[in-house]
């Protein structure tokens, strides 16, 4: 151990400081961000790129992939999120949005990734879930719209700057 200003800090072999444990706001966070993969799969890395990684063309490409997947939802050809595997792929990209999150925070990042996907894998579940509940009560795009202001809430919760500790 090798004594800072802030108290001891492990030390790996390579000389560098150990990452931090993460903490219950990352792990908060990770999950926020978790579930809204699991309802727009492109922003499980898409909403961290956009608020924080990558240069202006990394950004744009992210935020286009983000539009492009709200749009294509909501054409009638689109499959159901749980086909195909879609909830474990829902779940790996709420877990890819999850480790970036816990690198910007400089913290170890499995309890993070794991959080991001348990997050997507469950709100794959309840989106279609929530899908098949208002097809019955409202217009199929009404329900595709207030998904998607969940989503972009709860990834923006996760990833807007000043979220970046944990």
């Amino acid at each position: 151990m090798a004594a800072s200003s802030s108290g001891p800090t492990a030390i790996r072999l390579d000389g560098t400081a150990a990452r931090d444990r993460p903490g219950v706001g990352l792990l908060v966070r990770s999950f926020l961000l978790g579930w809204a993969a699991g309802a727009r799969s492109s922003l499980g890395p898409g909403a961290p790129t956009v608020t924080g990684g990558g240069g202006p063309a990394v950004r744009i490409g992210a935020a286009a992939a983000i539009v492009g997947e709200l749009i294509a939802d909501k054409l009638p050809i689109a499959p159901s999120r749980l086909a195909f595997g879609g909830d474990r792929l829902r779940a790996a990209s709420g877990a890819i949005g999850a480790s970036m999150l816990a690198g910007r925070a400089d913290a170890q990042r499995l309890l993070p990734v794991l959080a991001g996907a348990v997050g997507g894998f469950v709100a794959a579940h309840a989106g279609a879930s929530w899908r098949a509940w208002a097809a019955g009560r409202m217009p199929d795009l009404r329900a595709a719209l207030l998904e998607d202001a969940v989503a972009l809430a709860a990834a923006a919760s996760a990833c807007l700057p000043g979220r970046r500790s944990a």
